[in-house]
């Protein structure tokens, strides 16, 4: 497991809120016009050298839509020169044509990400809420197939496409995507608590994608889904240790990782969060250093002491593989520290607690 205080695995930057769609679910509430107090393109090159520093993160354009930016591949030209392994995650809108995603291939992007949640247009357009959405996705996702351009494919579960999961798969698998990356719902901007998955679905779709990781194409990983890393590590063991087909890679890149542990999300108005779910700042790259806030805050530094953990997350043997969401946390709590109310497991320390 990677020790992750002196530098994260992946570093997000929001370069815009702007955004065609009116998604259901959309974290940062976007609007179609841009922010004026966005960084600028000069502060984005000073950020990306920054970054650098770190060493060899992922570094992650996303927004709102990337696109709406028209300095966007000024700044993703910047990251590639800089050897940072790039990835963009453009909206599905007119805006992203096959020539936007040839220069995307040319700048050196790594990889290129778009979202897919229903497996038609009803589903996936009734859930971004812009009519066209669907068939623009699959565009991109084919187009990109077409030059050579790895793909990956993000849907966010609710409990209005649970149990499509396997459509969305199918999808993920004849456009020859080389990630599914599964979001699960934090109530933050325009999500709501009535569309999440109760503990007991979480531990279904847990089931569903394990089980599929074992023959897929692609691999598979989980955002804002800390415990399924738990799930996995339990059924490893009840399977005897067993190691099949791609599984455990992404899960091994994943380990430990967490809001503000590995992990850093940069604001479109330069703000330092630990996640783009968890709005609480700890600075701004306008004036503090990246990379003092992500190593010293106190912020960053409790998130990742896992000895601060509240509830059953805090004397749970998973609690450093895992460690539960601290953004649901505070998103259903106000206490970032606090136990992952969607997650079934009880400790064994827990369980003692609880009978006496």
């Amino acid at each position: 497991m990677m020790n992750f205080d002196q530098a994260p695995f992946l570093v997000i930057w929001e370069v815009t809120q702007a955004c065609d769609l009116a998604c259901a679910h959309c974290r940062a509430s976007a609007a179609p016009a841009r922010d004026p107090r966005e960084l600028s393109t000069e502060e984005g090159y000073r950020l990306l050298e920054t970054v650098k520093t770190f060493g060899d993160p992922l570094m992650v354009f996303t927004g709102g839509d990337p696109l709406k930016r028209p300095d966007l591949f000024s700044l993703v030209e910047k990251s590639t020169s800089l050897d940072l392994r790039t990835t963009v995650t453009p909206s599905a809108t007119p805006l992203l044509t096959a020539e936007a995603i040839a220069r995307f291939q040319k700048l050196g992007v790594a990889r290129m990400a778009v979202s897919l949640d229903g497996p038609d247009p009803q589903s996936h357009d009734g859930f971004r809420r812009v009519a066209g959405s669907f068939d623009r996705t699959l565009f991109a996702l084919e187009e990109a197939k077409r030059i050579g351009l790895d793909t990956q494919v993000n849907t966010t579960v609710t409990r209005h496409n649970r149990r499509r999961l396997d459509e969305i798969a199918a999808i993920v698998e004849r456009v020859g995507a080389k990630l599914w990356s599964v979001f699960f719902l934090v109530t933050t901007g325009r999500a709501l608590v009535s569309d999440d998955l109760t503990p007991e679905d979480y531990e279904q779709v847990f089931a569903y994608l394990y089980e599929l990781s074992k023959h897929s194409s692609f691999d598979i990983k989980t955002t804002e889904a800390q415990h399924y890393r738990r799930f996995v590590a339990q059924r490893r063991k009840a399977e005897g240790g067993a190691v099949r087909g791609p599984a455990p890679n992404p899960i091994a890149r994943q380990a430990g990782i967490n809001d503000g542990k590995g992990f850093v999300f940069i604001s479109h108005r330069g703000e330092i969060f630990p996640s783009g779910f968890l709005p609480i700042s700890a600075g701004n790259v306008r004036h503090d250093s990246l990379v003092d806030i992500y190593r010293h805050s106190p912020l960053f530094l409790e998130l990742r002491n896992s000895g601060k953990l509240g509830g059953k997350c805090g004397v749970c043997e998973y609690r450093n593989l895992c460690g539960g969401s601290r953004s649901r946390a505070f998103a259903l709590t106000g206490d970032y520290m606090a136990e992952e109310l969607r997650c079934v497991y009880q400790p064994a320390e827990a369980k003692v607690a609880l009978h006496g």
